[in-house]
């Protein structure tokens, strides 16, 4: 059975190009359309898609992230890809934050859009690299949201290793054979990051430790 997807941005040459890229994989087919976050919400409603592509700014109704807030009061949980360009940073943590389970930038690789809608599917979130060294470079920007002090003491330096390696886009598998430890240690220490942090998530995680300055490159 293919994976269904909803795809919405405002702009149609996006939209035809990543249909034209899915139509191409035995595994996807393009359930439907939209311009805006809006119309989208409706889809998602009627067509109950598998897995939704979100532009972040369509002026010409909801954004993505109103959509996404949308969809968390609606308690629709259909996981999410957020669609970003190259002046969107701050949106980018705010959708993290929100529980998109990943980011591509418009102009990715199919190899890449393909591994994403998989991770995604299982319930995981992958962070490429050049998204997540975006977000990075953001947070240098911004001033920290809690003092030096109390950054430094919230997370163990094990469990900040373990959140880099989140941050990277590694599975919980991965990060296991690289420290020489059981991959239920790791998901154990997940869960301990994710009570100190207030978050379910890997990227609610990494969105709120960039914010915080807690990661670092």
């Amino acid at each position: 059975m293919k994976n269904s997807v909803l795809i919405v941005d405002d702009h149609w040459v996006v939209r035809e190009g990543l249909r034209l890229i899915l139509e191409t994989n035995d595994h996807y087919s393009v359930a439907g359309e939209a311009e805006e976050g809006g119309v989208a919400l409706q889809l998602m409603e009627e067509l109950k898609p598998d897995i939704i592509l979100l532009d972040l700014n369509m002026p010409g109704g909801l954004s993505g992230l109103e959509t996404l807030k949308e969809m968390h009061e609606k308690h629709i949980s259909i996981p999410v890809i957020i669609l970003t360009t190259y002046n969107e940073d701050d949106l980018m943590i705010n959708g993290l934050a929100l529980g998109a389970k990943g980011y591509l930038l418009k102009d990715t690789s199919r190899e890449n859009l393909f591994q994403t809608l998989e991770s995604a599917l299982r319930g995981q979130t992958l962070l490429q690299p050049e998204v997540t060294a975006r977000v990075f470079a953001f947070r240098e920007m911004k001033p920290a949201v809690s003092t030096k002090s109390e950054n430094s003491t919230l997370l163990t330096e094990k469990e900040l290793i373990i959140l880099q390696a989140v941050a990277r886009g590694l599975r919980s598998k991965e990060i296991a054979f690289d420290l020489g430890v059981t991959e239920r240690t790791i998901k154990a220490h997940l869960t301990n990051i994710y009570n100190k942090l207030g978050v379910d998530s890997r990227s609610e995680a990494v969105a709120v430790s960039v914010e915080k300055g807690i990661l670092h490159l």
